[in-house]
C-alpha cells in the first residue's frame, strides 16, 4: 500500500497489536496526507482484560465527532487504516512517578467528560461479551463482580495447570478471590457510560501543538465510570498529591455531565483500586514468568529486578487478597527460577 517498502516503519512496540506505519502513495496520498497505521492483534497474545466490543475500528467510527482526540479512521482498498499521530507518548515526556503538566491534566479531565456523555444506549456497536457479562445500568457491584470473575476464571483458572504452584509460592490461591470479593463489597450505584479502561501514559500521544490524543481503545467497555478513574490513577503513577487533585477534579467534572456519576466515589475509589492491585498479582505474575522465559540472555540482574517488582505488587495487594505474609524478593526469585526450569520453553530458560 505504501508503494515503497523503505517507507514502512515497524513493527512498532506494543503489547496488543503488531503495527506498521507508512504514507499513502500518489493521488491517495495527496488526499490523505501524513502517515497511517495498519495493525492486527498478535496471534499469540494472552488477554488479561475483558473486551466488550467486537471491533475497535467500528467503535471509533461510532465515536467520530463525539470524542475529540481520536485518530481518524479511513478505509483504503478495503483495509481500515488509522491516522498515525506524529508526536511522543506522555510517558516519553514525563515518566511514571513524575507530575503531569497542567496543560495535559486539563485535557485528560476533558476525555473523562466526553466519555461520560456517551450513554450505553447510544452505542450501536456489536459486542463480544455475553449477556450475563452486562449488568443492569447502575449495578456497580455486578459490574465489578464480572471483572473479578474474569480474573479468576480467564486468568487464574485458565493458566492454573502451569502456574498454580507458582502462585502458591507467592501466597495466593483460589481462596484469595473469596477474600477479595468480601473486601470489595458495598459499592454505591452510579449510571454507566463508555469507559476507555486503559488510560495510561503510553496511550496518550502529545503532538507538536501540545494536543493530547487518546489511542488504543481495544479494552473499551460499558460500565461504572469510577472504574475508569481507578484504572487511570493505578496505571498513571501520579505523585500522591496530584492523584488526589485529579480525583477531586474528576468528581466535579463528571457530576456536571451526568448527575450521580460521582456518587460515593470517595468511599468506592479505594475498593476499585484494590481490585486493580489484586488483578496485577495474577496478570503481572504470569507475564513476568513468561517474559523471563523468552528474553534471550536473561540473567541474575533481570531475575532480581523482576522479583523486586513482583514483591512490590504483592505488597500493594496484601490487604485485598488477605495475604498474611508477603514473600521476600529472594523467595519470589526462587519461584520464578523454578517455574522457568519446569515450564519454560524459550531461549532464556537456562539463564532464568
Amino acid at each position: 500500500m505504501s508503494g515503497d517498502e523503505s517507507a514502512v516503519e515497524g513493527p512498532l512496540h506494543g503489547y496488543h497489536h503488531e503495527t506498521y506505519v507508512f504514507p499513502l502513495p500518489g493521488e491517495v496520498g495527496r488526499r490523505r496526507p501524513g502517515r497511517w497505521k495498519c495493525r492486527e492483534p498478535r496471534a499469540d497474545l494472552l488477554w488479561f482484560d475483558r473486551r466488550c466490543f467486537e471491533s475497535e475500528e467500528h467503535l471509533l467510527r461510532v465515536l467520530d465527532g463525539r470524542i475529540r482526540g481520536i485518530p481518524e479512521i479511513v478505509e483504503v482498498d478495503g483495509l481500515g487504516l488509522q491516522r498515525f499521530i506524529e508526536g511522543q507518548t506522555l510517558g516519553d515526556l514525563h515518566k511514571a512517578g513524575e507530575a503531569v503538566p497542567e496543560v495535559f491534566c486539563d485535557q485528560i479531565i476533558d476525555v473523562f467528560r466526553q466519555l461520560l456523555a456517551v450513554a450505553p444506549a447510544t452505542l450501536t456497536v456489536k459486542r463480544r461479551c455475553e449477556r450475563r457479562d452486562r449488568p443492569d445500568d447502575g449495578d456497580t457491584e455486578g459490574f465489578l463482580e464480572r471483572l473479578v470473575h474474569f480474573t479468576e476464571h480467564r486468568v487464574y483458572e485458565h493458566n492454573r495447570e502451569r502456574f498454580e504452584r507458582f502462585f502458591l509460592e507467592l501466597g495466593v490461591d483460589r481462596g484469595s478471590f473469596e477474600y477479595l470479593r468480601k473486601h470489595l463489597s458495598g459499592l454505591s450505584e452510579r449510571p454507566f457510560c463508555l469507559l476507555h479502561a486503559d488510560l495510561h501514559r503510553e496511550n496518550f500521544i502529545i503532538d507538536a501543538e501540545q494536543r493530547l490524543w487518546t489511542i488504543d481503545w481495544e479494552l473499551a467497555m460499558v460500565g461504572d465510570p469510577l472504574y475508569d478513574l481507578a484504572t487511570h490513577i493505578h496505571l498513571m503513577r501520579y505523585p500522591d498529591r496530584q492523584a488526589r487533585i485529579m480525583a477531586e477534579r474528576w468528581g466535579r467534572a463528571v457530576e456536571k455531565i451526568r448527575p450521580g456519576s460521582s456518587h460515593g466515589w470517595r468511599h468506592d475509589l479505594g475498593r476499585l483500586m484494590a481490585y486493580k492491585k489484586a488483578q496485577s498479582v495474577f496478570t503481572d505474575g504470569i507475564r513476568t514468568a513468561l517474559l523471563l522465559d523468552t528474553v534471550s540472555g536473561a540473567g541474575p540482574e533481570q531475575l532480581d529486578s523482576a522479583a523486586f517488582r513482583l514483591h512490590g505488587i504483592l505488597s500493594d495487594a496484601a490487604v485485598p487478597l488477605g495475604l498474611g505474609l508477603v514473600p521476600g524478593p529472594d523467595r519470589i526469585a526462587a519461584a520464578l527460577t523454578r517455574w522457568c526450569h519446569e515450564y519454560g520453553t524459550g531461549p532464556g530458560e537456562s539463564d532464568c
